[in-house]
């Protein structure tokens, strides 16, 4: 069968160069002489009225901006493709799903929530993970999070929901985040946010990278075979690199550092060839086990725990290139959760539901009407052939007569389809109109007390951490009240630890009691480790470094993937010991550990003593010990370690080598020194640590 991805020209995109050798011109084709002075009466007359091109320069410039999306604003993306694994016909009419000869062009976009376009990328947040599927039956959209739950269960609640965690409307303050009043007092008062409260007071809200982030598709969907028989699924994106998270501290200085931090992450490591790869994988369950669960299938507060319904993968998906226009590919492109193709349905989820209504309507407001679909970007790859015409920004020339069906005049065309076309899951539904919401939606906390019980001992401390800062920055002292009583239900010693934090009277007894159920699966403790991949490692370096050490950490850690970079006091070279200049890739005053995930101190008496006398070096790597990275210091480095009161960092630890909680001293970068330094990159961090005793 066939490749499905289209030919270069990618997807029939309206490229243009501007490092064209075309001469300027206006919007019209016209050459344009001159742009940077106004048609004027005398060199210091007034303005005429009748220059075009400076009107048209300037009205097109007044017009640039479209009005952002109310979530999910700051976002980065790219291209890519995804290929299935096995075919899946017996589950799924859905053509890309149907064998591993499909191979179907995706474009994913990424983005936090609640903050604008200009927000910083580390925030707390939810993040988007959004797939758009460009197949041979029309474009399919999997709209999905970083995590697998919502904070509501009934889409009419999204609007309080989002206006509460939004900027408050009488000071717009503050941008991005969550930790303040309006949200905590909405989700103090709606118990079925708890769970998701849990996931976002978590790592799971500040993920290292794009590249090792989850993605799930939140709500329960339905495969449907070419018979109509239905199968309920759920969908999961796992990162072929693991899934990782930054600390909450590093989170918020690196905004102040690097606020485009994920999205740089993301398009240098497409430029390098190191392009990030997900396992596609589905939980499914059949039509005749649906209410076989303690929990509703249709409820997007709930998770399925792996070990009731494991985790299918059925295929992957690699992100190789980057957009050539940010606005627009990666702001234009419009997601819809009703993008659907045969195979693919929903279920009666009312958050679901909701959001097969909303998504639609808020293009035709940012996109400027009905024909945004026409935007290169959202273009299927298949023909469109319909009756609807004209609008805003129409760009097809239709011909002939007829714009309606049934039709002679136009020969009947277009047809109805006789094959291939979309086939809604044939569905009984009998009742009565009532707002009411299922009892089966009733339970609020068994989840959440799972996802806690769920965690490493690393994970529960920043989940506690996370819930004394938000809860510290309200200013209600009710609102904070409320936050613990509802965290009563979920494990009473969590309430009282947080409570205290907060200055809040801890709870006296346990509100619900503590099922002990857990669900490995949801702790990043039990991810994938060991790749160097896209790992940013800094070595500081002085005149009089080491150069052959300088040279081992590289080698080793360039040929597993990592990004090294040699940083100093300056920008331009060092010299090495030898005499030999070392190229300095940036000045370590104009970046930060930070962000980087580890750092080398290499050997050589007089960079030793220069790195060991500057505060900015000193606290590079202190600051790094702290937010739990591994730091190696060959030969001298040690004596940067030494008054840092850090493992190892004593000068008579120059003979052999020592490793401990994640620090390793050699006397020389020999293979083990290396070997164990990389060992510990891979490992992420050194969850392990104690830090709270490290001086500021």
């Amino acid at each position: 069968m066939a490749d499905d991805r289209p030919d270069e020209k990618d997807r029939q995109l309206d490229r243009v160069r501007t490092d064209s050798e075309e001469p300027l011109t206006t919007e019209t084709g016209v050459r344009v002489g001159d742009t940077d002075n106004s048609l004027r009466a005398g060199a210091r007359g007034p303005t005429l009225l009748e220059d075009f091109h400076a009107r048209e320069k300037i009205t097109h410039f007044d017009h640039e901006r479209i009005p952002e999306r109310v979530v999910h604003a700051r976002g980065a993306g790219a291209y890519g493709h995804f290929t299935p694994y096995e075919g899946l016909s017996d589950l799924t009419a859905a053509h890309f799903l149907s064998g591993p000869d499909i191979t179907t062009p995706v474009f994913v976009r990424f983005s936090t929530v609640a903050g604008s376009r200009g927000s910083a990328d580390t925030v707390r947040d939810v993040r988007g993970f959004a797939v758009k599927f460009y197949t041979a039956q029309g474009n399919y959209d999997l709209v999905g999070n970083n995590m697998p739950v919502f904070f509501i269960q009934d889409g009419i609640k999204f609007p309080d929901f989002v206006h509460a965690v939004k900027p408050e409307p009488h000071n717009e303050i503050p941008q991005a985040q969550s930790a303040h009043d309006t949200l905590w007092d909405f989700v103090g008062l709606q118990p079925e946010t708890t769970h998701m409260m849990m996931w976002l007071m978590s790592d799971r809200a500040i993920p290292r990278s794009y590249r090792t982030m989850q993605g799930f598709g939140v709500h329960t969907f339905r495969f449907v075979d070419a018979a109509g028989r239905g199968t309920f699924v759920k969908f999961h994106w796992k990162p072929l690199l693991g899934t990782h998270s930054l600390v909450w501290d590093e989170a918020q200085r690196i905004q102040g550092k690097d606020p485009d931090f994920n999205r740089r992450d993301l398009w240098e490591a497409i430029e390098r060839g190191q392009y990030p790869e997900w396992e596609l994988g589905v939980q499914l369950v059949a039509e005749k086990d649906e209410h076989a669960f303690d929990f509703d299938l249709l409820d997007a507060t709930k998770i399925i725990p792996e070990e009731q319904v494991p985790v299918r993968p059925v295929g992957r998906l690699v992100l190789d290139r980057n957009p050539d226009n940010f606005f627009a590919e990666t702001e234009q492109i419009a997601f819809h959760t009703a993008n659907v193709v045969p195979g693919i349905d929903f279920t009666n989820d009312p958050l679901l539901q909701a959001r097969n209504f909303s998504y639609l309507d808020t293009q035709l407001l940012r996109l400027g009407g009905s024909n945004f679909q026409q935007i290169p970007v959202n273009r299927p790859v298949n023909e469109v052939s319909n009756n609807q015409r004209d609008g805003f920004a129409q760009h097809r020339v239709h011909r002939g007569q007829t714009a309606y069906y049934p039709n002679t005049l136009g020969g009947g065309c277009p047809a109805l389809a006789d094959e291939g076309f979309y086939r809604h899951y044939a569905e009984k539904v009998d009742g009565e109109k009532i707002r009411v919401r299922s009892e089966s939606f009733a339970d609020h906390y068994s989840q959440a007390t799972l996802f806690y019980n769920s965690l490493a001992d690393w994970e529960r401390e920043h989940l506690e951490a996370g819930f004394r800062f938000e809860l510290g920055k309200c200013e209600e002292l009710e609102v904070r009240r409320r936050a613990v009583a509802n965290l009563n239900h979920v494990d009473h010693g969590l309430a009282v630890r947080v409570a205290e934090g907060i200055g809040v009277a801890p709870p006296e007894s346990e509100g619900t009691p503590n099922h002990g159920r857990s669900s490995p699966a949801v702790s990043m403790a039990n991810t994938e480790f060991g790749s160097l991949t896209g790992r940013q490692i800094a070595v500081l370096v002085a005149d009089g470094v080491d150069g052959g050490a300088v040279r081992a950490f590289r080698d080793h850690l360039v040929s597993a993937g990592a990004v090294v970079e040699l940083l100093a006091a300056t920008d331009g070279a060092v010299l090495a010991a030898d005499g030999e200049p070392v190229p300095v890739d940036r000045a370590y005053t104009t970046v930060s550990s930070v962000l980087y995930d580890a750092v080398v101190v290499p050997g050589g008496s007089a960079s030793a003593e220069a790195l060991a006398g500057d505060g900015t070096a000193a606290h590079f790597v202190l600051e790094a010990y702290k937010h739990h990275k591994a730091v190696a210091a060959v030969g001298g480095g040690a004596r940067l370690l030494a008054p840092l009161r850090l493992p190892g960092g004593v000068p008579e630890a120059a003979g052999g080598m020592r490793s401990e909680l994640g620090v390793v001293v050699s006397a020389e970068a020999g293979d083990d020194c290396v070997a164990e330094f990389a060992r510990l990159v891979g490992g992420h961090r050194i969850w392990d640590r104690p830090t709270g005793s490290v001086p500021a």
